[in-house]
């Protein structure tokens, strides 16, 4: 099939059902157990990945896909037919998948016409940003509209969480060692945020329920928005945040999705992350 083919890594948090509904191939990073490697949702589903946190005594680890991975990815784009391929990757400050990506689109050069981008942001932040490609795609724009259209709403996309603690982020390298420290030390919720493409700590909040309210009033005074994207990483208190949320004025549905095992990796078992996209005229005035 002809048209512009939009790829994307497995730190998206894109549901299956999402992908394939919109056309988009998702490469899977993969995930480390002690000695144990399994490819993200394809050995590895978030249900999975939650079960064997809790019963593993060791942390598990994140890889970036190969060279290679993407380059088959885009090599069956072409194979379709494809006319172009747009490849939105996590953010190049805290994954080697950016790289990953030039490279094989590098590798394949001549088959298909391929442009990677790196959208600043992780989960569904770059999930929206994917979905929202894709649609573009899909009414036959061209690949340099489609690429400036991805590149557009980078500025737009915002990515915040609430984690129980920033042990999981601080020893993955996510974040300074020094905001791990005063959260042990003041017993705080902290609520995190994807800033200039890395992890930040966003404010410092005494309980979770604190911690939830202000997350939710954030978006809520964010609104109106252009899309919005709840992510559960097996957290028990994750309907009351659905609730809190379902009256937000959005243009697009509402998506709910797992935390999948690249995110769940770093910010550990009850995260909960809200992504959402401000309207095109007020990229920045509610962030």
């Amino acid at each position: 099939m002809p048209g512009v083919r939009v790829v994307t890594d497995s730190a998206c948090d894109l549901s299956d059902e999402l992908a394939a509904a919109a056309g988009i191939a998702v490469v899977p990073l993969t995930i480390r157990f002690g000695d144990e490697e399994l490819h993200d949702r394809r050995d590895l589903t978030p249900a999975e990945f939650w079960r064997r946190c809790k019963a593993s005594p060791t942390l598990p680890e994140t890889a970036a896909p190969p060279p290679g991975a993407f380059q088959a990815a885009f090599d069956a784009a072409a194979d379709d037919g494809a006319d172009a391929v747009v490849c939105c990757t996590l953010s190049a400050g805290v994954s080697a998948t950016y790289q990953a990506a030039l490279a094989g689109a590098g590798a394949g050069e001549g088959r298909v016409r391929v442009e990677v981008v790196d959208t600043r942001s992780v989960t569904m932040g770059q999930g929206l940003i994917c979905l929202s490609a894709a649609e573009l795609a899909a009414t036959g724009a061209d690949l340099a509209t489609v690429v400036a259209h991805v590149r557009e709403l980078i500025g737009r996309t915002h990515v915040l969480g609430v984690v129980d603690t920033l042990d999981h982020l601080q020893r993955g390298g996510r974040i300074g060692g020094a905001a791990a420290l005063l959260g042990s030390l003041l017993s705080i919720k902290p609520v995190i945020e994807v800033r200039d493409g890395v992890v930040e700590q966003e404010s410092k909040q005494r309980t979770r329920a604190k911690a939830l309210d202000y997350l939710a009033a954030k978006v809520a005074a964010a609104a109106p928005l252009e899309r919005l994207a709840i992510c559960n990483g097996a957290a028990d208190d994750i309907d009351a945040v659905v609730e809190r949320l379902a009256a937000v004025p959005v243009a697009h549905d509402l998506v709910l999705t797992d935390l999948g095992p690249v995110v769940g990796t770093h910010s550990g078992p009850g995260a909960i992350g809200v992504c959402y996209i401000n309207p095109a005229d007020q990229p920045e005035a509610r962030r």
